[in-house]
């Protein structure tokens, strides 16, 4: 029996649904097709219908339905541990050019992007750029020029660590290259991590 899959659905947990919205909103390019603010005021309506019910707190949620490409993805506000097993989460398009559009209209919305272009990478030769969301998870775009075999063993310690944290202003080429891969002691991440090569 075959399955029509029509697309994936990803749900994060948030800390704060209206600035995780903000973000994605510039991320995709498209408003939420549902947006509900945590204990917003519940209309007259609704307390005539269901009565008490309709005070109970509301947890802040926002749905995209994302088209290019598909994707069902969710936001939850609810609390959560930092960190989690999450790695990154990332969109693979078919060219460079595309690379670069994708990091031009994030840029133009305000995002701060952090560019890899030829960068050996998970065993494939890549371009992408990063963006990281207000909770820490880190979105790549990126075009996989061929595939590779690695010319270094990968890291030791098996994490992934932040050369840079991303916050306003531009990232520079020297707050690129200043940390080492796999430092034990700082946040795993995936941002501009390749470099040494662990990806």
């Amino acid at each position: 029996m075959s399955i029509k899959a029509l697309k994936p659905h990803i749900s994060l947990n948030v800390k704060n649904v209206e600035t995780s919205v903000d973000f994605y909103t510039k991320l995709f390019g498209i408003e939420p097709m549902k947006f509900i603010k945590g204990n917003t005021t519940t209309h007259s309506i609704v307390k005539d219908q269901i009565g008490e019910a309709s005070e109970k707190p509301r947890f802040g949620y926002a749905k995209f339905d994302v088209q290019n490409p598909p994707i069902n993805f969710v936001l939850n506000e609810v609390a959560y541990s930092e960190g989690g097993t999450l790695s990154h989460l990332g969109i693979q398009v078919e060219s460079t050019d595309d690379v670069l559009k994708t990091r031009e209209r994030w840029v133009e919305s305000g995002l701060t992007t952090v560019d890899e272009m030829k960068v050996d990478c998970c065993y494939a030769l890549q371009d992408k750029t990063w963006a990281r969301d207000p909770d820490g998870n880190e979105w790549e775009v990126f075009v996989v020029l061929e595939n590779t075999e690695p010319v270094t063993a990968a890291c030791a310690c098996g994490d992934k660590v932040s050369h840079v944290e991303l916050g306003e202003g531009t990232v520079t080429a020297g707050q690129l290259s200043a940390a080492t891969c796999c430092t034990p002691s700082q946040k795993a991440t995936t941002i501009a991590a390749t470099n040494s090569p662990c990806c």
